[in-house]
């Protein structure tokens, strides 16, 4: 915003302080020509060495004005230039923090984010702006850098199925001769997982933004239903859904959440063991918050890889090899939805292998009644 140049706020301050000291010299000189004029007689009568009248009269009042009003003017010179000086002095060392402040907004706004302002000195105002700023510049950098690390896996993924159709293209233009039938599932299966993968960035895209209309949504149903929609491909790959838990309301994206819980139940069931694996689907109400956990048997898992599993595009090792490998989104999406909903989610690995998953999201109300464990 263009502003009109105006007073700095240091003459500002200096202005004031000089200000307040000149009205406080006033009232202080003049409560002492108030209390001279109470106590010292108008006017006094002459008297000789022997302490006796001379008849001659004084004018004290007249006589004291002319000795007290210049000796008052030099002192109210003295103060003003002193407030002024003082003034000028203080103030600069008091707006001293928020230049610095000042500064490294500068810098963030040219687009140097690893500047810290790290104001010295003992906690007060200044210096608690000066850390909240400092907060600021590393949950700014942290989220810029995630972002620019996102774009660039986005751009790579993208381009692996469009460079992988125009090799298929490529071939069919060359060879006439080639199998079409073939040509065309494979463009297909490639076209799918672009699609898919572009569909996941937007629903990232979307969750991030807040961009949603919140209502009541009650997890135990959104599990009830992940866990329904998903039962043929547990059966395929041979793993156990079993669902359990307590009516846990929350407020929220109906749509968002089912997503979120169809992502963690998908990825029990993908990464699992070969044959004969379970998936635990359960909810939990809490003193104001109401959890949704999903835990799955499956292979030791190193706590290294569990810290890097929400980040988008990053699969284990063991995964990427899969028929079910994914676009490398499902528990980065998942994440982005909490956190969307003002939750957290937590991986853990499970002692006996596999992985738990907990997403704590804030209740609407408590629990009114309990759900019979279940088994799809």
């Amino acid at each position: 915003m263009d502003r009109a140049p105006g007073v700095s706020v240091r003459l500002k301050l200096t202005l004031s302080y000089a200000g307040f000291l000149m009205l406080a010299g006033v009232l202080l000189l003049a409560a002492v020509w108030l209390f001279l004029l109470r106590y010292v007689p108008d006017r006094a009568m002459l008297y000789n060495p022997d302490d006796k009248p001379t008849g001659g009269v004084f004018p004290v009042r007249s006589a004291l004005l002319v000795v007290f009003a210049p000796r008052a003017a030099a002192v109210l010179a003295f103060l003003l230039v002193f407030g002024l000086v003082g003034g000028w002095i203080l103030a600069g060392r008091m707006l001293a923090p928020l230049t610095r402040i000042a500064d490294a907004t500068r810098r963030a706004t040219h687009g140097s984010l690893s500047h810290r302002i790290r104001l010295p000195g003992r906690k007060d105002e200044f210096r608690e702006l000066a850390d909240a700023f400092d907060a600021m510049l590393t949950r700014l950098e942290a989220h810029v850098a995630e972002q620019r690390r996102f774009a660039a896996n986005a751009s790579h993924e993208l381009r692996t199925p469009l460079a992988v159709s125009k090799a298929l293209l490529d071939v069919a233009r060359t060879d006439p001769n080639r199998d079409t039938g073939e040509l065309i599932d494979r463009l297909h299966a490639v076209n799918t997982r672009a699609i898919d993968l572009t569909e996941a960035l937007l629903l990232a895209g979307r969750a991030e933004q807040r961009s949603f209309t919140r209502e009541r949504v009650d997890l135990s149903l959104l599990a009830e239903e992940a866990t329904e929609t998903l039962l043929p491909l547990a059966e395929k790959h041979g793993v156990t859904l079993e669902t359990s838990g307590e009516i846990t309301t929350t407020t929220g994206s109906p749509a968002l959440l089912l997503q979120l819980t169809t992502n963690l139940v998908h990825n029990a069931i993908v990464h699992n063991l070969p044959d004969q694996g379970t998936v635990w689907v359960t909810t939990d109400a809490r003193p104001g918050t109401v959890v949704l956990t999903v835990e799955n048997t499956g292979e030791q898992l190193a706590p290294d890889l569990i810290s890097t599993l929400t980040e988008p595009f990053q699969r284990g090792t063991e995964r990427i090899h899969t028929d079910h490998a994914g676009v490398g989104l499902g528990l980065a999406i998942a994440k982005t939805i909490t956190q969307a909903h003002d939750g957290t989610l937590t991986l853990t690995p499970r002692p006996a292998g596999g992985l738990r998953i907990s997403v704590e999201l804030p209740a609407t109300n408590p629990p009114t009644q309990r759900k019979s464990p279940g088994q799809n």
